[in-house]
């Protein structure tokens, strides 16, 4: 990731067999059909795998079979932070061969100052060997980084982009208006991609794209080469899923869509559970 971060990532899922182990032959399935979807980058060991309720030797299989499955052709960021700042500096210092850049959530339930998450995220910078992204989303964490912290954080020499996933436009908005020219924003919300491109923003990671990469593709691609009547076409087709897939949750609605595709099973971890009846016949209309 030598050059600026665009497009759409995807944040893979951890299939499960019914027994609650991890499929990684569907998981290897799933790589390859993002990957032919036409995906510009993958994301793994984010919130949206079940990162918290995996253990250290299972990330590190999931980690390894992506990064073989994929051999290469895209680039891989791994998921790598948390809420207590030396474990995600003894964490990031040592990444396996094959990942590209870093993602790092701010961290949660603590609820950090502003100052706090500077120093935090620097720390964290210091100590990777690769190009950290920023992870912005209070809905989960309990904090928000407010734009100017995250410009801040932009001056950073390792510190190459933000997801960003507030759900804010006019944050992302400040953030675009005072961005370094090198550094990426990337929308964290599948619904409001749109219109955060239209303001700047040069791409998304996506949960939606397990399922619809190649329309994630599709809306993504179109908007960043400036044709927004069409890509607005796309994206109002695409309204009811994108609410559906987060009614009961993430992931319990991504997983749910991609099961019906037979790709894997409908199954989580606790303290999650699948979706319920009703969602699953909402995403089976929605999808045909």
């Amino acid at each position: 990731m030598n050059t600026k971060i665009s497009g759409v990532g995807v944040a893979l899922i951890t299939p499960f067999k019914k027994d609650k182990s991890i499929d990684f032959n569907a998981l290897e399935y799933l790589l390859d059909f993002v990957t032919k979807g036409g995906v510009d980058f993958l994301v793994i060991m984010g919130t949206t795998a079940e990162n918290p309720v995996l253990d250290s030797e299972e990330k590190k299989h999931i980690t390894t079979c992506v990064i073989e499955r994929n051999a290469g052709k895209l680039p891989v960021v791994l998921g790598v932070g948390g809420n207590n700042t030396r474990e995600a500096v003894k964490a990031v210092a040592s990444l396996p061969e094959g990942v590209d850049a870093v993602l790092s959530i701010t961290p949660y339930y603590n609820k950090p100052q502003q100052q706090g998450l500077v120093e935090h995220f620097s720390a964290v910078a210091d100590a990777s060997p690769k190009p950290l992204i920023l992870y912005n989303v209070p809905g989960r964490t309990g904090v928000n980084m407010t734009a100017d912290t995250c410009l801040r954080l932009a001056e950073h020499r390792n510190i190459v982009a933000v997801k960003e996933a507030s759900g804010n436009l006019n944050q992302m908005g400040y953030i675009l208006r005072g961005r370094p020219e090198e550094f990426s924003v990337l929308s964290g919300d599948d619904g409001l991609v749109l219109p955060q491109m239209a303001i700047g923003a040069d791409g998304i990671i996506s949960v939606a794209a397990n399922a619809f990469p190649v329309q994630l593709c599709n809306l993504v691609h179109t908007a960043a080469k400036g044709d927004f009547k069409t890509a607005a076409a796309l994206h109002l087709s695409l309204l009811e899923t994108f609410d559906l897939l987060f009614v009961e949750g993430n992931p319990t609605g991504i997983k749910a869509a991609v099961a019906l595709t037979g790709m894997i099973e409908n199954e989580l971890r606790l303290p999650l559970t699948p979706a319920s009846e009703s969602l699953i016949e909402k995403l089976k209309k929605a999808i045909k």
